[in-house]
């Protein structure tokens, strides 16, 4: 048989995602913030979609012409003006009709008008006059809006720059030490090298720490710092405590990390007590001191599911209303371009609009539904934990959910990412309630491993300064308890929350004792 190419048919069957079933998939997993975001760029590229506020401000007002709708029930201005205004009339004949003189009205003063005027400032400019007025006391041109005046939060940088204009009078130092401000994080602390700054500014080295020294001392006191021992540093000279004692201590603060306590003592050459008295002056300073200056306001977690105790003693689960965009198909508008004389293209991309968006509000919907089947049945799995606590957090895995309410594993873990329940034990990722397993002794119920790093965490904080209690010791209490748990688990818990070590946490308790 010769080999040679030839063109076969075949038929066969495949499954193939398709985009409205992949636009469905992408909404399960957003968080509402993406979905608001989403939605509103959906929104702009669909005309036959529209926001449905009817919630929020009332009934909808209708646009003039929209046959839908009548709008003299609900216009929200009747009578004879607003007949001459929709009837297409123009400003000069309403005004006829209106016996007003638009020529009358008062649309602001220009800045050559008013710097004509006696009344004048002395000091103020025609311009800067000329940017009141016009817009009815506001300086965009807009509705004056009490929010848009109101004092700001203050931020770490503006903070510094003001002190800097006071403090410094030459223009060079005022430049270098802008350039140092710039290079601070949020923390307070300099990030970038001092050598860079100097060679961007085009200043010699001796320069740019002099001018450092100055941003040094400015409020907050340990700003500026380039790592934690000079921010501490700083605080410590403020305070007349920083002695040479104190110096070794803060050059070695990797021993005191490690609790070296025996270490930090032959260093220094001072004694546990004289020790103990230093290292409590340095856990009153601030090592973040740029923190007291906000970028802005920490953003609260806004839950997707609320769940509450209903009277006859079980869980009612709701969605937030407040997080689940609303939008409208407008069929009245559509109907109204099809009938028109258009195009065979404008039909067809009329068509695919209108089936985007009716597709679009029922993957909304579908969407509801699903985080609130999921919400129930994660609910009525850890019952325990909303009734009596961490304690009976039950182990929990995405199979268990999805088996239980008939739906695929993977919708289970998109619709559980980026969403949060709030209980009367507070606000909760969805994500926490799905723990491991842990076995437990004789054959009883698993434990969950938030559970264990709960207990873990309790006899460790119960535990007295004279009787620090081991890894091992831990291992033989959970087991009594009916927890069946190895030694390296209770170190991988302990390290996870960053709990010392038994030897760290005797020295630390000896030496407070």
């Amino acid at each position: 048989m010769a080999i040679s190419p030839r063109l076969v048919m075949r038929q066969s069957q495949g499954l193939i995602m398709t985009p409205q079933l992949q636009q469905a998939i992408k909404l399960l997993q957003l968080s509402h913030l993406d979905l608001e975001t989403y939605v509103s760029e959906e929104l702009e590229r669909n005309p036959l979609l529209e926001r449905d506020e009817r919630d929020q401000n009332g009934p909808a007002i209708a646009l003039p012409g929209d046959d839908a709708v009548p709008d003299r029930d609900i216009s929200p201005m009747d009578g004879p003006e607003t007949d001459l205004l929709l009837s297409g009339a123009t400003v000069e004949s309403a005004a006829e009709v209106l016996d007003t003189d638009y020529d009358n009205l008062y649309d602001g003063d220009s800045g050559a008008d008013i710097a004509a005027h006696d009344n004048v400032a002395p000091g103020m400019q025609s311009s800067d006059w000329g940017a009141v007025g016009a817009g009815g006391g506001s300086f965009d041109g807009g509705e004056y809006n009490l929010e848009d005046h109101a004092t700001a939060e203050l931020s770490l940088r503006d903070h510094l720059l003001a002190q800097l204009h006071l403090s410094v009078a030459d223009p060079r130092q005022r430049l270098i030490g802008a350039q140092l401000i710039d290079a601070a994080d949020d923390a307070g602390y300099m990030r970038e090298p001092l050598n860079l700054i100097a060679a961007r500014v085009g200043c010699a080295m001796e320069e740019a720490t002099a001018v450092l020294e100055i941003v040094q001392g400015f409020e907050p006191t340990g700003v500026m710092a380039r790592d934690l021992a000079e921010c501490l540093a700083l605080q410590l000279q403020e305070r007349n405590r920083l002695d040479p004692m104190m110096r070794v201590l803060l050059e070695n603060l990797a021993m005191l990390a490690r609790h070296d306590h025996d270490g930090l003592m032959k260093i220094c050459g001072a004694d546990a007590e004289d020790i103990a008295g230093m290292i409590a002056e340095i856990r009153a300073l601030n090592p973040k001191p740029g923190l007291a200056f906000g970028g802005g306001p920490a953003q609260p977690v806004v839950p997707d599911v609320f769940v509450r105790r209903a009277q006859d003693g079980s869980w009612m689960v709701e969605l937030n209303s407040a997080t689940l965009p609303k939008v409208l198909v407008n069929t009245a508008y559509c109907t109204r371009v099809v009938r028109q004389q258009i195009k065979p293209a404008d039909r067809v991309f009329i068509s695919e609009q209108l089936s985007n968006a009716n597709w679009l509000v029922k993957s909304l919907e579908q969407r509801a539904r699903t985080i609130l089947k999921v919400s129930a049945e994660l609910v009525r799995q850890q019952e325990g934990f909303l009734t009596h606590g961490v304690g009976n957090l039950k182990p929990l895995n995405l199979r268990t959910i999805a088996d239980a309410i008939e739906i695929h594993e993977s919708t289970v873990s998109r619709v559980t990412a980026n969403k949060y329940i709030a209980t009367p034990r507070g606000i909760y990722e969805m994500k926490y309630f799905f723990t491991a397993a842990i076995s437990a002794t004789l054959g009883g119920d698993a434990h969950s491993a938030e559970s264990v790093r709960h207990k873990i965490k309790a006899l460790i904080d119960a535990e007295p300064h004279h009787k620090v209690l081991s890894d091992d010791k831990i291992v033989d209490i959970l087991l009594k308890d009916g927890v069946d748990i190895a030694r390296r688990t209770v170190a991988k818990y302990r390290e996870a929350m960053r709990i010392p070590s038994s030897v760290e946490r005797r020295r630390a308790k000896r030496l407070t004792a």
